[in-house]
């Protein structure tokens, strides 16, 4: 039976499987890059961390509950996608191995998942900035949770760069499932959320849409309306609706 043994960098440490040891500098050479990058952009961007890479699905599940309750309430094609959760100190998330085992035929789907440490962190690091994402979450909070699961999913696919190669799970998603809300539901927040800050930073810049994943929503409408400089929420809903469909290719 393998031991599990600590591997550091400037910013972070890992605690992991020996077998994985390879793997983890990886992980953490991608961690250490996010967060440089991060830091032109957010205004809290968390050092110190301890990174727990569990080897299976089962560890990762006993040792953060709530990912089994989120995946239950995650769209089918998406519930791949979440692969790991984090604390204010701590990020759980599954070893490349095993991330790589977890990934479809669809081309895209094993990139997003390498990257998911990078987008554990970059959620922790908007939900430090923002009062109304996690940490912490609770299973009791989760109701609250829902609906800014669209920011706090969004931030980390956009900011970790998974966005960039969602195109072919997202043209599924169109094909398989009923129109999906703007903006995206719970259901589809882990594939689709980060694709309303992508549309966000076309238009009006990173640094708009770096202020979206710090900002408290309140009033949903309002806060996507004074993203996007004033125009109506209907009309930033047709337009969010014409970019899923370029990036799907209909």
């Amino acid at each position: 039976m393998s031991s599990w043994v600590e591997t550091t960098s400037p910013s972070f440490a890992a605690r992991h499987d020996e077998a994985d040891a390879e793997d983890v500098v990886g992980v953490l050479e991608l961690l250490e890059g996010t967060r440089e990058r991060l830091a032109t952009v957010l205004p809290i961007v968390p050092e110190g961390l301890e990174i727990v890479v569990h080897p299976t699905s089962a560890q990762l599940d006993l040792a953060q509950p709530v990912v089994p309750v989120l995946r239950r309430l995650t769209a089918p094609a998406s519930r791949r996608y979440l692969a790991g959760w984090f604390t204010p100190r701590e990020i759980h998330v599954l070893a490349p191995r095993a991330l790589a085992e977890r990934a479809s035929s669809v081309p895209g789907s094993h990139e997003m998942l390498l990257l998911t440490p990078a987008a554990l962190y970059a959620q922790l690091a908007a939900g430090l900035s923002n009062p109304a994402l996690p940490p912490p979450l609770r299973v009791r909070s989760m109701t609250a949770y829902a609906r800014n699961a669209w920011l706090a999913a969004g931030a980390g696919q956009w900011f970790s760069g998974q966005t960039a190669h969602a195109r072919p799970a997202i043209a599924r998603r169109l094909r398989e499932g009923g129109e999906p809300a703007f903006p995206p539901g719970i259901r589809d927040a882990q594939l689709l959320g980060g694709t309303v800050l992508d549309l966000l930073a076309r238009e009006e810049g990173e640094q708009a849409a770096a202020r979206l994943a710090i900002e408290p929503p309140g009033d949903v409408r309002r806060t996507l309306e004074r993203a996007f400089r004033g125009r109506s929420f209907v009309h930033t809903q047709g337009a969010w609706r014409a970019h899923l469909a370029r990036l799907a290719g209909v």
